[in-house]
């Protein structure tokens, strides 16, 4: 069974190349496809899709790094695909 998370948090300005880099990293081990995507102020818009207990597995993985980093403004959402990512998980500057 497949499934869909929009993760959204702020992000300290100096660690977001770091986070989006382990994100990018965690997602693309696990086979998930989606985005990662740096937004306007401080941050980080993160779409997942991907087999229900490998996104379980990295929103833990995504969860540890949060709290480690200080993070604030976590929004964690469900959602129905609504585009093709083609099997890849993307880095969007």
């Amino acid at each position: 069974m497949n499934q869909c998370l929009r993760i959204t948090f702020e992000v300290p300005n100096d660690k977001k190349q770091e986070i989006r880099s382990l994100i990018h990293k965690e997602a693309r081990k696990l086979v998930l496809e989606g985005t990662v995507r740096l937004m306007p102020g401080s941050n980080l818009k993160v779409i997942a899709c991907g087999n229900k207990n490998k996104m379980d597995m990295f929103l833990d993985c995504v969860l540890k790094e949060i709290q480690n980093l200080r993070c604030d403004g976590l929004e964690i959402e469900p959602f129905l695909r609504d585009r093709d990512y083609r099997g890849v998980f993307r880095v969007i500057e």
